[in-house]
Order: C-alpha cells, then sequence, then structure tokens
C-alpha cells in the first residue's frame, strides 16, 4: 500500500478520494489481471466502472459532466492504477489525451466527447509514433489535406496506447508538408470513419494488458470542424503539453518503484536461506537502504513538480528532467527488486517479475532517455 499521506500535496479530501480509488482497483480490477493480460486489452465494461468510480478525466469541469478538480487528483489515480499494477491506458486518457480535445477543441466536439470521456462511453488514443517517426515528432510522413469542408488523412501510426478500444484518435497530420514543425495540426478522427483500420494489437515485453496497436489511414475523410484548435498550430499544442505528459510517467514510474521495493521487503523477510532470514544479511539490507534513500528522494521531487506544474510552473526542461530521472531510477529499482528475488524473480506468478517488464518502456515513450538528456542539455 502507497504510504502518501506525508505529502505537503494532499489533504482530507485527497486521502478520502485516494482510498475509494483503492478500494475500486482492489475490488474491480485487481482480479481481473489475468484477464485483462489474456485478452491484452482492459474490458470496456471496466472503463465504465471506472467513469462511475470517478476515476476519469477528473480535471474536465462540471459543464461537461466532471468534478472540476486539479491534477492533483490526476496524480493519485495514477499513483494507485500503476501500484495495482495496471497498464498505463487509463493514465493516458486522463494526463495525455483528454486535454487537447478540453483545452483546444471547439465547443461542439467538447460537448460530444467530454461527457462521454468522463463516463467511460469513450476511450481515446493520441496518434503520434510513425514506423519512421519516434521522439522527432517533425518526422512524420501522415498527410491530412484538405478538401473543400473535409481533411482526407493518409498514412500509419504505431505503438498507439489504447488502439483497440479507442473511439477517436487525435492524430497528428502534416496539413503543410513543406514546412515540418509549421505544418503540423491535431486532427479528431472517429474510428467508424470509412478508412480508418486497426492493424494488429501489438505482442509487447511488459504491459500485457495494454491494447498497443497499428493504426492506418486509407483516404480517410473527417470535417474540417474535426481540427483541434488551429490549423498548422499542432507542434505547438504538443511541445506545450508534453510536460503534463512526461510528468505523468514520472509519477507512473516512481509508484512502479515503490511498489517493486515493496516486493522485495516483503519477499525477503519471508525467505530464508543459510539458516536465517534473507533480509538479515548486511548485502540486503544496503541494497534495500539505497533503494529506500532513491525512493524518498524520487516522492519529494514528484511533489515539488506537480506543485510547480499546478502553479503553471513547470518548464519542459523539468518535466524532461523528471521523465528521464524517474524512469531510469525505476528500471534500477525494479532490476534490483528482482534480484533480491533470486530465481522466484523471473517466474511471472510474482508481481515483481509483472513490474519489471512493464517498467521497461517508461525509459522509451514520451521520448526516450537519451532525448531528454538532449532536451535538458539544450537548455543549459
Amino acid at each position: 500500500m502507497l504510504e502518501r499521506d506525508h505529502s505537503v500535496l494532499f489533504g482530507e479530501e485527497h486521502r478520502a478520494f485516494r482510498e475509494s480509488v483503492r478500494r475500486f482497483l482492489e475490488r474491480e480490477f485487481t482480479p481481473r489481471i489475468a484477464e485483462f493480460d489474456a485478452a491484452a486489452l482492459v474490458a470496456r465494461d471496466f472503463w465504465l466502472k471506472c467513469g462511475e468510480a470517478g476515476m476519469l478525466c477528473p480535471t474536465i469541469p462540471e459543464q461537461w459532466g466532471g468534478p472540476g478538480l486539479d491534477f492533483t487528483f490526476n496524480a493519485i489515480i495514477n499513483e494507485e492504477c500503476t501500484y495495482a499494477m495496471m497498464a498505463d491506458g487509463i493514465t493516458l486518457q486522463n494526463d495525455v489525451a483528454m486535454p487537447y480535445v478540453l483545452k483546444y477543441a471547439n465547443p461542439e466536439m467538447q460537448a460530444h466527447w467530454l461527457p462521454r470521456l468522463v463516463s467511460g462511453e469513450a476511450i481515446s488514443a493520441i496518434a503520434m509514433t510513425e514506423p519512421s517517426a519516434g521522439s522527432d515528432l517533425q518526422g512524420i510522413r501522415t498527410t491530412a489535406r484538405r478538401e473543400g469542408d473535409e481533411y482526407v488523412i493518409n498514412g500509419s501510426k504505431i505503438y498507439i496506447t489504447n488502439g483497440q478500444n479507442a473511439d477517436f484518435a487525435l492524430v497528428v497530420a502534416k496539413t503543410n508538408p513543406d514546412a515540418r514543425a509549421k505544418g503540423m495540426s491535431v486532427i479528431l478522427v472517429e474510428a467508424d470513419r470509412p478508412g480508418f483500420a486497426r492493424g494488429k494489437n501489438l505482442d509487447k515485453i511488459g504491459q500485457w494488458m495494454a491494447d498497443t496497436s497499428e493504426l492506418f489511414f486509407n483516404d480517410v475523410r473527417v470535417p474540417v470542424s474535426n481540427l483541434i484548435g488551429e490549423e498548422n498550430r499542432g507542434f505547438v499544442y504538443l511541445v506545450s503539453d508534453l510536460p503534463q505528459e512526461r510528468l505523468s510517467i514520472a509519477i507512473s514510474a516512481q509508484a512502479a518503484a515503490q511498489r517493486a521495493f515493496d516486493e522485495a521487503v516483503n519477499y525477503t523477510r519471508d525467505r530464508s536461506a543459510f539458516g536465517k532470514k534473507v533480509i538479515e544479511f548486511q548485502n540486503t539490507r544496503f541494497t534495500l537502504a539505497d533503494l529506500k534513500t532513491k525512493l524518498q528522494v524520487g516522492w519529494a521531487h514528484v511533489d515539488w513538480a506537480i506543485a510547480r506544474h499546478i502553479r503553471g510552473e513547470l518548464t519542459a526542461e523539468e518535466a524532461a528532467s523528471a521523465k528521464y530521472w524517474h524512469t531510469e531510477m525505476q528500471w534500477e529499482v525494479c532490476d534490483a527488486a528482482m534480484q533480491l528475488h533470486g530465481g522466484a524473480g523471473y517466474m511471472n506468478e510474482y508481481p515483481v517479475a509483472r513490474v519489471w517488464r512493464d517498467a521497461r518502456v517508461r525509459r522509451i515513450y514520451g521520448g526516450t532517455s537519451e532525448i531528454m538528456k538532449e532536451l535538458v542539455g539544450r537548455s543549459i
């Protein structure tokens, strides 16, 4: 169980909310982990239950069916879902995809989609990455050609979270292919549009329950009113919203690292070797002490970054630093926790194996660790 009562961010309202989220996950999610893994997606009825429990898009204002809360409640959902070993689909909707609709979409799209995102009736995806363009978004090849009152979209996307479940995708496309960053737009594409196709649900090392997919666009026609914000301003929107995405990943990494550490402590307390508990060996205690110290620093930094984000002060470089440090720390903690399990850690029946394999991708998506260092380095 996460012990976050010491955080300066959270008051009684937050603690009550966290407890409700935790009880919901224990009742509705944990018993279905194997089911969701086997299906390679989280069932839609679970999304609806999340909506009923108030776990979807808490920052959406009351006029569109949301509670109108701040990002601290997103952080609680993120921490508890990740600690419960859920893949990142819900946090993707809450922290990454929905804000584009809330901040930049026209009133008609907001009125149609935002209440459905809160209730779980609609599931969202954001389609940036392509086979030839990952961290370098300017290299995308998907195009959206204007024909009268429509855009005609052609191209493909890959590694798209919620790709199988999504009712719509926010597609990053070139509306002016010759202008690189200044020619990119974000367009909402409903999944039932002719020419839109989902590829296979990709077979991944970890996060098995996440429906990570290829998406294809073959002369997909959408009305110009589906444009998110202004034409050719997509790169500006993406850059301005990336700090929240990277902060979200940092929070997930911190919570997952805490789960791995807790699993290691519990295992080494129970496991005996050479006539005494594994935790009684100095090597074990020193390893755990080192990890506990890094987690202590990590939680303080997460709180600092969330507080700055809520005040609108978190910079792109600070978010990149957070994403880089917390995901690298997560990997160190998860790997050490697996090592302390010995051979048992390599068995999928142990939670530490799940946390370890799910951790690896966080050093890649949202911008690789190498790109994060490049972004931070440019600011020096």
